[in-house]
């Protein structure tokens, strides 16, 4: 039987709740949590990010664990690009650093598809990693949500 459980807001899409829906998972994305992060996604989600293909919440949870294993102080700027019907499209940017102390900006875009009940059914991601020197970081805030008054990529010329 079909869960009643629903994932404001919901499509259809207007400016405004597509805004808030990338927004939300921006929000979600920057607690750096796999639990968290997998609430918005189906049970059966499909991925697609650079070279790895996860299928459901379980191997979207150990995808998001190996990441932030690796992509450490992780900040992430999402905007929203285009949107129509049940389908989201954003660009965005992260900065991090691997453990060697090399910082990187990774800029990308993203596809979305949601279900009537607003759970994200289906992303592809594709993602490219720039090396960046510590003193050309953009994302300053302290982990965590992106404060409401720090720019967004645009202002940020990304």
């Amino acid at each position: 039987m079909p869960s009643a459980e629903t994932r404001p807001p919901l499509p259809p899409f207007d400016a405004d709740s597509a805004a808030r829906k990338v927004r939300g998972a921006e929000d979600a994305w920057n607690t750096r949590d796999p639990e968290v992060c997998a609430r918005v996604y189906t049970v059966d989600t499909r991925w697609r990010n650079r070279v790895e293909f996860p299928v459901g919440r379980e191997q979207v949870k150990d995808f998001l664990r190996r990441k932030w294993s690796r992509e450490l102080d992780y900040r992430l700027i999402k905007e929203l690009w285009a949107f129509g019907g049940h389908r989201i499209a954003v660009r965005f940017a992260y900065e991090w650093h691997d453990d060697s102390g090399q910082w990187y900006r990774s800029h990308g875009n993203e596809n979305w598809q949601f279900d009537d009940a607003g759970f994200m059914t289906s992303r592809h991601a594709s993602i490219n990693d720039q090396p960046i020197a510590a003193a050309s970081r953009l994302f300053h805030w302290p982990l965590g949500r992106r404060p409401d008054g720090h720019p967004g990529l645009s202002d940020l010329g990304l």
